[in-house]
């Protein structure tokens, strides 16, 4: 029986990481995990995505999010990309609907500002601590808003981190999205030894939220934390 190809590029490492993933077997009650990776025309978005931008052996600074949104990575397979930009900024034409998502905003504009999607990508691998989108009563919902969720997901947490890496990943910093999602990611970081040193920024999320008005020096500090 002929042997399949070891997966070499970071894209061919990526692709099938995220297409093998699977859900925890216990979850807390009202509380459910999607997978959009079991999807065909997920999966062969995000393979050539991976194709286009990845399809080389050079390590990347890494990125982390909390977990996908549903309207975002949650849809797309790729984190903070919903399908409207995945088609309009990165090309990529897809039928996985119009949904918008405001992260998924501000983090291409802010790689427009960085030198655009070719540029920021042959540097940078946007993910997140835990890969999949948790929902709960039909919200998104953070891997770390209940303890009960937090202790059944760190280990999956940490095989994520491991895993990834191996795309190819800087180990001297990495970047982590959300000042909450940061100080649990140095409490793993330091126990695991991932990265030399976990810089924190301020979530998408919250920024388009709360801070609308000083996006632009908040997508500035993007920038200078990134570079």
């Amino acid at each position: 029986m002929k042997q399949k190809k070891p997966a070499n590029t970071f894209a061919e490492k990526a692709s099938k990481y995220f297409s093998c993933l699977r859900l925890p077997k216990k979850l807390p009650n009202e509380i459910s995990i999607l997978n959009p990776y079991y999807k065909k025309g997920v999966n062969n978005a995000v393979q050539r995505f991976f194709k286009k931008y990845f399809d080389d052996n050079e390590n990347r600074v890494f990125v982390f999010g909390i977990n996908p949104g549903r309207f975002g990575g949650g849809l797309t397979g790729i984190a903070f990309t919903d399908p409207v930009v995945l088609r309009e900024e990165c090309g990529i034409e897809n039928k996985l609907g119009d949904k918008k998502e405001l992260s998924s905003k501000f983090i291409y504009k802010m790689i427009q500002e960085y030198g655009g999607v070719k540029k920021f990508y042959s540097n940078i691998f946007i993910t997140a601590l835990y890969p999949l989108a948790i929902i709960k009563d039909g919200k998104n919902y953070n891997y770390y808003d209940e303890l009960t969720l937090y202790k059944i997901l760190t280990p999956h947490i940490v095989s994520a981190i491991s895993n990834q890496m191996k795309f190819g990943a800087l180990r001297k910093y990495a970047v982590c999205l959300g000042k909450k999602n940061a100080e649990y990611f140095y409490q793993i970081n330091n126990e695991h030894n991932f990265f030399d040193e976990i810089r924190a920024l301020d979530h998408p999320r919250y920024i388009m939220q709360y801070k609308l008005k000083h996006a632009d020096a908040y997508i500035r500090n993007y920038l200078k934390s990134l570079k």
